[in-house]
């Protein structure tokens, strides 16, 4: 017979670390994205995966980072991604990362995750509004060039 086994009780909540102050209140397009995204990541020399949550009004309610990868690379999962989203209770995310290249053409790699990104929340009911690329002073918005389209 096997000896009894000690299930842990625990629980889960976010840890606010910090916060900053956002004048517009609102999310409205990509570019008000990028202005928070690059407040938030400043300049960096890697690749930083990152979320912000938003409430129904698209007011940003907190920002993650999901994942920090090399310089060219960032191995992103769903699950990692909305956790925030889902402790948040956030009704929809948008997602940045910057290419410390500068260059902010999505890479195939990154046009995947977001078609994964997009069907993974729309299984649990939140809404992926975009992925921004950050580069050296612009930006691309994946929902604008159509790459967040899922077959």
């Amino acid at each position: 017979m096997l000896p009894s086994k000690r299930v842990n009780i625990v629980s889960v909540k976010l840890v606010k670390e910090a916060s900053m102050l956002y004048k517009n209140r609102r999310i409205r397009s990509p570019q008000d994205c990028y202005e928070l995204f690059k407040e938030f990541l400043g300049e960096v020399d890697r690749e930083y995966f990152v979320v912000m949550c938003l409430d129904a009004k698209n007011q940003p309610t907190n920002i993650s980072i999901a994942h920090i990868g090399s310089l060219n690379l960032s191995i992103v999962h769903p699950r990692e991604v909305l956790k925030t989203a889902i402790l948040s209770n956030a009704a929809s995310i948008i997602c940045c990362h910057p290419h410390p290249s500068g260059d902010p053409t999505p890479s195939q790699e990154d046009i995947d995750v977001t078609k994964r990104l997009v069907a993974a929340g729309e299984i649990i009911g939140v809404d992926v509004l975009d992925h921004i690329v950050l580069g050296d002073g612009c930006y691309i918005s994946m929902k604008e060039r159509g790459y967040m389209e899922i077959e």
